[in-house]
């Protein structure tokens, strides 16, 4: 098992700055359109694809000894050279959570029929989707729980907090693959495993903290199709809750240069997360910045955050769908009470 408090050590990493000054980029501001949760907009459809696979499945096991919760979905057949509309897509599945307690971390990966590594380039997304929670920025959305790409990073336990769970919770998990590189796949898995806290096994309760998704295009789908040359796509949320972030990372699809996330209240920095890309602008990795040995960053309900994400796409051409530029965090709540506002009523 991955070392919790030696994998948020190793996580820590100073801002990064953008390599191109922001005057270098044509930039697309997101404000200028309401956000989705206060115009009455529903979310936008769901990428296409051409068919869905009917062996794809999803698979759920549990040790207790060790607090871990697995899925695995799968199998998906992948060409070579194919995009996702060329992909027949695993349908959205449902995790049931087995026990009261605290997710704690994710470790993702992407492997074939012999177990062996796949590189996390076939995955466009992974998402879990807590369908009994409504997300705390955008409450037209269910609660985003958990979310990985191409950049395929952990999400690290910290100390002391977790995600609260209880029995009988579903988690809608949808995924999307592709697959860029010149070998065909017969089969490929998506496992995840989950390390967990059981409430009946912890004498102090953990506090509870709430992903956060600050989304450049705020709370409509994430998807949005990528102009050629260099551009930057940003978007503006205001806090309604004080608390703490204790950390962030980060999403984009190739092409990416890298996502701030910055303060326009006291107008500076929070976050700078650089791609690391490969020669062609494909992306391999993106860091992560945490906040826990500062307590967390402080927020203030009625705060003003700016999220940004550039991208330089050489090809010459639009790519439909082509980007997303998410910073993802946790957030401590001063006051978890005010949380229960978003609990949706449980279907029969």
């Amino acid at each position: 098992m991955i070392d919790p408090k030696s994998r948020i050590i190793a996580s820590l990493v100073a801002f990064l700055a953008l390599s191109s000054a922001p005057h270098a980029f044509a930039q697309k501001q997101s404000p200028m359109r309401m956000p989705a949760h206060e115009s009455g907009m529903h979310p936008g459809p769901t990428m296409l694809h051409t068919s869905f696979s009917p062996n794809a499945k999803l698979a759920v096991s549990q040790d207790p000894s060790e607090n871990l919760l697995k899925v695995r979905v799968g199998p998906v057949k992948l060409p070579a050279h194919a995009d996702h509309m060329a992909v027949a897509q695993p349908r959205d599945s449902y995790l049931t959570i087995p026990f009261d307690g605290w997710l704690m971390a994710y470790h993702p990966k992407v492997v074939d029929a012999s177990g062996a590594l796949v590189s996390a380039k076939v995955v466009h997304h992974v998402a879990f989707w807590n369908t009994g929670r409504s997300d705390f920025l955008c409450p037209n959305k269910e609660e985003h729980i958990f979310g990985t790409g191409g950049e395929m990073n952990d999400w690290p336990a910290i100390p002391g907090v977790g995600y609260r769970v209880r029995t009988g919770d579903r988690v809608r998990i949808s995924t999307m693959f592709v697959n860029p590189s010149d070998t065909a796949f017969p089969e490929i898995y998506l496992d995840v495993q989950m390390e967990y806290r059981a409430a009946s096994t912890e004498t102090t309760p953990l506090k509870s903290v709430y992903p956060t998704w600050f989304d450049v295009e705020e709370c409509r789908e994430s998807g949005y199709d990528l102009e050629p040359g260099k551009s930057i796509t940003a978007a503006r949320f205001t806090m309604k809750f004080p608390g703490a972030l204790l950390g962030v990372g980060g999403h984009l699809h190739d092409y990416g240069r890298g996502l701030v996330l910055e303060d326009l209240t006291h107008k500076s920095p929070i976050a700078s997360l650089k791609a690391q890309t490969d020669a062609s602008g494909h992306l391999l990795n993106m860091p992560i910045v945490s906040f826990t040995e500062t307590g967390g960053y402080r927020l203030e309900a009625g705060q003003i955050l700016r999220v940004a994400a550039a991208y330089d796409n050489p090809t010459g051409r639009y790519l439909p769908e082509g980007a997303m530029g998410i910073v993802v965090g946790y957030f401590l709540p001063d006051q978890d009470s005010a949380f229960s506002a978003f609990e949706r009523r449980r279907s029969p």
